[in-house]
C-alpha cells in the first residue's frame, strides 16, 4: 500500500478536524450507552490481567518455576523450598504451600489429593475475569447487532411519516444508528478477543507448571533412597524371624 503523501493527509485533515466524538457517540443511540460501559470494563480487566501476568511469568519466574520442579524430581525437597522462596510469585507460593503440607506425609496419594487441592484454589486468581471477558466478547457485537436493528426499525419508521418527505436526514439518522453500534461492538470484541488468548494462553502455561511441580513432589515422596533402604530393613527383617515348628 502507498504511503499517504502530504497532498492527501492536508486533504483529509478538514474532515478529520470535523469529527464530532459527542455527536458520533450520540448518532449511535441508546445502546452506545451499554457498549461504553462493556469497553470500559474490558480495558480496565485488560490491564489487571496484563499486570498480574507481567508478575506472575516476568523476570524469569518462569525458569524459577522449572527449576522448582527439576530440585523436587531429585528428591532435594529442601533445595526446591528454597527456590520456592526466592520467587515472590503464583509458583513460589504453590510450591511452599505444598511442600508445607506434604511435609507430615510420605503417602503419593495423598500428595496428589493436596496439589489438585492447591491447584483448584490457586486456578481462581490464574482464571480470574476470563469469563467476564468472554462475556463481554461475545455480548458486544451482539448489542451492536441490536442497534442494528433499532435504528433500522427507525428508519421505516420515518419512512412510512410525512416528516421523511420534508426532512431526509431524519432517516439518515436512523442509518447512521444502525452502522455506528455494529462498528462499535465489533470493536470493542475485537480489542477485548486479542488480550483475552494471550492471557489463556499464559494461564494453560502456569496451570502446566504447577502440574509439574506437583508431579515432581509427589514422585520425591515415593519410597526410594533411604525410604526404600528402609522399607528393605523392614521387609528382611520379617523374613528373618524363625517360625514356629509345626506341630
Amino acid at each position: 500500500m502507498p504511503a499517504m503523501d502530504a497532498a492527501s493527509f492536508n486533504a483529509l485533515s478538514p474532515l478529520i478536524a470535523q469529527i464530532d466524538v459527542g455527536q458520533w457517540f450520540r448518532s449511535g443511540g441508546w445502546v452506545m450507552y451499554p457498549l461504553l460501559a462493556l469497553s470500559i470494563t474490558s480495558v480496565a480487566l485488560t490491564i489487571e490481567r496484563a499486570v498480574f501476568w507481567w508478575k506472575a511469568h516476568g523476570g524469569g519466574r518462569a525458569a524459577r518455576a522449572s527449576a522448582i520442579s527439576a530440585e523436587a524430581a531429585a528428591g532435594r525437597l529442601d533445595a526446591a523450598r528454597s527456590a520456592a522462596r526466592s520467587d515472590k510469585g503464583v509458583y513460589g507460593a504453590f510450591a511452599i504451600e505444598l511442600l508445607d503440607r506434604v511435609a507430615a506425609t510420605r503417602n503419593p496419594e495423598a500428595v496428589n489429593a493436596i496439589a489438585h487441592d492447591l491447584a483448584e484454589q490457586a486456578r481462581g486468581s490464574i482464571e480470574r475475569f476470563g469469563a467476564t471477558l468472554t462475556t463481554i466478547i461475545t455480548a458486544a457485537p451482539m448489542l451492536g447487532i441490536l442497534g442494528t436493528v433499532s435504528g433500522i426499525i427507525r428508519s421505516f419508521r420515518l419512512l412510512d411519516s410525512e416528516q421523511a418527505a420534508v426532512d431526509p436526514s431524519l432517516v439518515a439518522g436512523g442509518i447512521s444508528e444502525a452502522l455506528v453500534t455494529t462498528a462499535f461492538g465489533l470493536v470493542i470484541a475485537i480489542v477485548t478477543l486479542f488480550p483475552y488468548a494471550i492471557f489463556r494462553s499464559h494461564a494453560d502455561r502456569c496451570l502446566g507448571r504447577l502440574e509439574a511441580i506437583s508431579a515432581a513432589v509427589a514422585a520425591s515422596v515415593v519410597p526410594n533412597g533411604r525410604d526404600a533402604d528402609q522399607a528393605s530393613g523392614n521387609a528382611k527383617s520379617k523374613s528373618a524371624k524363625p517360625k514356629p515348628d509345626a506341630a
